[in-house]
């Protein structure tokens, strides 16, 4: 089938374009990721989408057709799903890395899985993951198998989606940025039942709000957070959205720490990661930007009294980075 039909409901005048309900999306999508689509629509469509703005039922419908498109997860699911895919122009090292690392020893199943265009050398996520003992999977049934050993892994798009990959590579040839960008973030692969999700500009928090809750997904947290990740700045009391029991939700992250300061004043050096880990280096910042992020993800995972929880964790860590 064409998508030819789809590029006219968006485009076909003033007064009568008109945006997909979740079933066009959901085909739109299906025949987007399919072997040989007509590349000229794919971008028609993705830019058409940027310009009008996105609805949650468009963003909810392209994610559960990329979802499909994967197939089964080969294995228990996750409990917690932590997509990772901002460009990282506007912030330092990703502490949240650690954060989720402390997630994953309270016994909570953590999937991280991304792709991050633009981050410096030697700050890079997927630079920082073998220094952080982060298993990196090459498909699905490897991040299945270090789930079920560690608790955590790292899912890169490319080895999981080629699909997506393909169209998110597609901002080298529009120069613009799609609501791709935003499905891989609504994606959740192995369909866990909690998510966390940062988001770079602020409405989207109430859009994948809402395009969560058209997806069933049980609970999530949004989070303007340090460079479009989920990731906290302790020295804010943030607004944040989301679902508690499949309902909208919204609170206020807290500010732990009084300060004034940026995330990206924070250690910079990448060794930093691991040694403030480890304990050789002490940074009362750095460490708050890692407790309040794990506290924001343990509640979004249902564990009670999260804060304390966090820092319990942290005081009893394991020290020793080792996968």
């Amino acid at each position: 089938m064409s998508l030819a039909p789809y590029v006219r409901i968006l485009a076909r005048g003033q007064g009568r374009a008109r945006s997909f309900t979740y079933e066009e999306a959901y085909e739109a999508m299906r025949l987007i990721l399919s072997p040989e689509p007509d590349r000229e629509a794919v971008g028609a469509i993705l830019m058409l989408m940027r310009m009008k703005g996105e609805t949650a039922e468009e963003i909810a419908g392209f994610a559960a057709a990329a979802r499909a498109d994967l197939g089964p997860w080969p294995g228990d699911a996750p409990a917690l799903d932590w997509p990772t895919y901002a460009a990282g122009r506007s912030r330092g090292l990703p502490w949240f890395l650690l954060s989720a690392r402390l997630v994953a020893s309270a016994g909570v199943p953590v999937l991280l899985h991304g792709w991050n265009s633009h981050q410096s050398d030697g700050a890079s996520v997927r630079d920082a993951l073998g220094p952080l003992g982060i298993p990196q999977a090459n498909d699905t049934q490897e991040a299945s198998d270090a789930l079920a050993r560690a608790g955590l892994a790292y899912l890169p798009l490319e080895a999981f989606s080629p699909g997506l990959m393909a169209l998110l590579r597609l901002r080298d040839v529009l120069g613009l940025r799609s609501c791709v960008n935003t499905v891989c973030r609504m994606l959740n692969p192995a369909a866990a039942p909690a998510a966390v999700q940062g988001v770079f500009h602020p409405p989207y928090r109430e859009l994948q709000a809402d395009a969560a809750r058209l997806l069933q997904l049980d609970r999530l947290t949004v989070l303007k957070g340090g460079g479009g990740e989920f990731e906290h700045h302790p020295a804010k009391d943030i607004a944040i959205f989301g679902l508690r029991d499949g309902q909208p939700w919204t609170g206020l992250t807290g500010q732990p720490l009084d300060a004034h300061r940026r995330l990206a004043d924070a250690p910079s050096e990448p060794e930093a990661l691991a040694a403030i880990w480890r304990g050789d280096v002490q940074d009362a910042f750095a460490e708050a930007i890692v407790l309040s992020t794990a506290a924001l993800a343990l509640d979004t995972a249902g564990v009670p009294d999260a804060e304390l929880t966090a820092r319990n964790l942290w005081d009893a860590r394991a020290r020793d980075l080792a996968a």
